[in-house]
């Protein structure tokens, strides 16, 4: 059987679909998938341990994770509370690395470098990029709508923030997503994009702080998390879809392949195989499920659905999500579930 390295194309530009089918249909109709999403990356699951823990429950946790069997081709971060972070550094397998939840940034600095390093410390319960660079901490959440929500950060200092980080070295997942009064009344694109856009005037075109494998989108509704609630696939897709082109359009078609679209929202051990069939989710960032080794485990194997599904071009229709941006700016995205 015939296969691909990537999922068709959603967007104009993109080899036609008939031309791939010519290409690779076998005598049965049927085409083997290896599915790269639109994206080139790796599959990329982070679990979010949030505000949880005691050392006897990171601890079992950790052995849990530990025991557990994960697949080769995901890349797996854990973001356990500060002050857990050299406990579960030094317990937890190698193959799993390790994020921290936030790091500072001064968000009046005003820094055309936009490396944003302060020049006092004087910040009282924060940590820095540096400190975490000098941990050996390589990734780091940002912007997530906990923070944005409970602690006012802004779209400026989440751009000023994932500047910062890269600028030390980290590879940051950013968080974006709307509200549910925000999806009822149509602007999701448009919320979505100006938190991208913020991201986009601090690091676009800057070697010290690139885009690519190194920046990670955390898609996550806020009405979908930690409420039980799940966006559907796709709706997940359709957005996911529509940020990879906004990255086409806004920074540039290498940075739309390069970089992976995480989905976060009450993602579940019973319904992350459903979603990783879908062709622009490149992983996932996990918030209470992956307090759960089990759980979390398979949640990562998922990435054994994204990669090696068989579609039946024949047989299963295709999607047609239509996504508005702005009154100005319509477009159609076509989309297949394996």
């Amino acid at each position: 059987m015939a296969s691909l390295t990537r999922f068709p194309c959603r967007v104009s530009g993109c080899t036609p679909l008939a031309d791939r089918r010519r290409n690779s249909v076998n005598t049965r109709g049927r085409i083997g998938l290896q599915i790269r999403a639109d994206g080139t990356g790796r599959f990329i699951v982070g679990g979010n341990w949030k505000c949880n823990g005691t050392r006897d429950s990171i601890s079992s946790l950790i052995k849990e994770l530990n025991a557990g069997d994960v697949e080769k081709n995901v890349d797996v971060v854990v973001a356990p509370p500060f002050i857990y972070i050299y406990q579960v550094m030094q317990d937890l397998n190698k193959n799993f690395k390790i994020s921290a939840q936030n790091a500072w940034v001064e968000a009046d600095l005003v820094d055309p470098s936009h490396h944003y390093d302060s020049d006092t410390g004087a910040f009282t319960g924060e940590v820095s990029s540096e400190m975490l660079e000098d941990l050996g901490i390589p990734w780091v959440i940002l912007g997530h709508s906990e923070r944005r929500t409970l602690c006012g950060e802004t779209n400026s200092v989440v751009g000023k923030k994932v500047a910062h980080a890269r600028f030390h070295g980290l590879n940051v997942i950013v968080c974006v997503g709307e509200t549910l009064e925000q999806r009822e009344s149509g602007s999701t694109l448009e919320v979505i994009f100006e938190q991208l856009q913020a991201v986009a005037d601090e690091i676009d075109d800057r070697k010290h702080s690139s885009w690519g494998s190194q920046v990670v989108i955390a898609y996550e509704p806020v009405w979908a998390i930690g409420t039980g609630k799940v966006a559907t696939p796709d709706q997940v897709q359709s957005v996911h879809a529509a940020i990879r082109k906004w990255l086409a359009d806004h920074v540039s078609y290498d940075v739309s392949k390069a970089t992976r679209i995480q989905y976060g929202g009450s993602v579940n051990a019973g319904n992350c195989e459903e979603l990783a069939k879908y062709s622009d989710v490149d992983g996932f960032l996990v918030g209470g499920a992956s307090l759960k080794g089990e759980d979390f485990i398979k949640i990562c194997n998922s990435s054994v659905v994204h990669y090696k599904a068989e579609v039946d071009f024949d047989c299963r229709p295709t999607i047609n999500l239509n996504l508005r941006a702005n009154a100005d700016d319509e477009w159609s995205v076509k989309t297949k579930m394996i």
